[in-house]
């Protein structure tokens, strides 16, 4: 017997995990624009993410339930992996960001956060001696051109030190995100994974806002957006099912059929997704150096993809399972 070593294998099957991969970078970028509705309507940010939290949580613990069919030593046998992906991938990531934005401007919290895909080829480099290759570097310096002018910080910004370490973290909760996705070793299920980290961190959240590390509200006034006035329940039903339970099912699926690297650069599409929602839902038109930069992400996805297909062609590692 023999076990591969890396993602190579992942990229048995590029299309589905590509499907799966935009699935979820759209279904995270409705997010957004869905908080930003409720925070309008007198909701704080943390309200909004832990009810999000805890939908996805009930949404999918049905169906992980199923998938387990009483197999709770599945579960034992990964809980350090459950833990760790509800406390830093999913919490701590989201901890970590509101404190980033508390301290600097949203648009360079994200770019600083969506360096992730950077920190996710190091460490498959430095822990898994899987060198990037000469396209996944060209496709890594394009994607971040392309964030900063889908971002528009072309014209500079200020940033506060504490801010920017907040902001780090937050990148690094996101590139924990996909390398623990990316684990399916231990036989654990990925809508078992997304339910129990949703679980965990929506408890963690929830602790921290009645600690009051972070400030819980929510409101059941009207959500008006560009064109629609809606129900407060309606977004908030909408951010749990689809940014939460879809989203993190499909970004699970995504990255396990794809590897870590890989689907970590296809999320970028969720920086250009949530740009085209704000557009139609809060009435926020991209500017012409948006949109090229979003054709410059695009344009770094295909390089990296085209380097992870001649990864693919190349003799794969195996070690003594």
């Amino acid at each position: 017997m023999a076990a591969l070593t890396d993602d190579r294998i992942r990229t048995r099957a590029p299309a589905t995990g590509l499907l799966w991969a935009v699935a979820s970078a759209v279904s995270f970028g409705l997010s957004g624009s869905l908080a930003r509705g409720l925070m309008d309507a007198g909701w704080s940010s943390a309200g909004a993410v832990v009810v999000r939290l805890l939908i996805g949580a009930v949404v999918l613990v049905p169906l992980a339930l199923f998938q387990l069919r009483g197999r709770w030593s599945v579960l034992r046998r990964n809980w350090g992996l459950v833990t760790a992906y509800g406390l830093i991938a999913v919490a701590g990531c989201q901890l970590a960001y509101f404190n980033a934005v508390a301290h600097m401007e949203v648009g360079v919290a994200l770019l600083i956060e969506y360096t992730a895909p950077v920190a996710v080829v190091l460490w498959m480099w430095l822990r898994h001696a899987q060198r990037p290759g000469r396209l996944t570097v060209i496709g890594a310096v394009l994607g971040a051109a392309g964030l900063v002018l889908v971002l528009d910080l072309v014209s500079g910004a200020q940033a506060s030190p504490i801010g920017v370490l907040w902001a780090l973290a937050a990148m690094g909760g996101a590139a924990t995100y996909f390398v623990l996705s990316a684990r399916d070793d231990g036989g654990l299920p990925g809508t078992v994974l997304a339910a129990a980290g949703l679980v965990v961190g929506s408890v963690v959240l929830l602790l921290a806002g009645l600690v009051g590390v972070v400030p819980l509200a929510a409101s059941t006034a009207p959500v008006e957006f560009a064109a629609v006035t809606l129900p407060w329940w309606l977004p908030v039903l909408a951010l749990g099912v689809v940014t939460a339970a879809v989203a993190y099912v499909t970004g699970i699926a995504a990255i396990r059929k794809l590897g870590s690297r890989l689907a970590s650069f296809v999320a970028l599409l969720e920086v250009v997704a949530a740009m085209v929602i704000a557009w139609l839902l809060l009435d926020e038109l991209p500017s012409g150096i948006q949109l090229v930069g979003g054709a410059v992400v695009l344009a770094g996805i295909v390089v990296v993809k085209l380097g992870e297909e001649r990864r693919r062609d190349l003799p794969v590692a195996v070690e003594p399972a």
